[in-house]
């Protein structure tokens, strides 16, 4: 796993403008029925990543507007509750991202959220550069840290590892401070122990 230092890693280099895939209408990425935007590129490099092929930036596709269309287009389905932005890692590819957030603002406003997960903590990303700022600032929701293998957790709402967070962003920034998504219910899991007589 790489740490990189603030301001480090610089989007506009790195980013090459690629889609690693375009799911519409999946319920696992994130609260509701979700439009999931995976782009390519990612310096992470955490152990046990479940999407290693996804870290190269040239992986995939061209961003294209026809891509960007269709995105807006899924969108307006009233069952649809948002945009969810994930990879790779968005906060390298900032370009592609803000192009797609600021279009769905300007389309949807506040009517439609955003999510986005990252390696990037977000007390990292305020120490980081403009555009990765501006990215922060326009999400609703962001699932952040890199993944620990050694913490991997089943059970755990949107996240792999118990060390990574489900934060609302708009909130955190009036607070100050990191303000979890209020909605967070990780599962329980309890088995019953079986007897050996229950079983005769």
């Amino acid at each position: 796993m790489r740490n990189p230092k603030p301001q480090e890693w610089d989007a506009k280099v790195l980013s090459k403008k690629k889609i690693a895939d375009y799911k519409p209408f999946n319920f696992v990425d994130g609260e509701g029925v979700r439009n999931s935007l995976y782009v390519s590129g990612c310096l992470f490099a955490c152990e046990g990543c479940f999407n290693q092929a996804v870290q190269n930036f040239n992986y995939g596709v061209p961003f294209t507007n026809d891509l960007l269309e269709r995105i807006i287009a899924d969108l307006a389905h009233s069952y649809v509750q948002g945009l969810t932005l994930l990879g790779g890692e968005p906060f390298l590819n900032t370009e592609v991202c803000l192009t797609v957030v600021d279009k769905v603002r300007e389309v949807y406003g506040d009517t439609k959220d955003i999510w986005s997960w990252s390696g990037f903590t977000y007390d990292e990303l305020l120490l980081e550069s403009p555009d990765k700022l501006e990215l922060l600032d326009k999400i609703d929701i962001l699932v952040d840290g890199r993944f620990e293998l050694s913490k991997k957790n089943l059970s755990l709402q949107f996240r792999g590892s118990s060390n990574q967070r489900i934060i609302d962003v708009k909130k955190s920034k009036a607070a100050g401070e990191v303000v979890l998504w209020d909605k967070l219910r990780d599962a329980q899991w309890q088995f019953e122990q079986i007897k050996k007589q229950d079983l005769i």
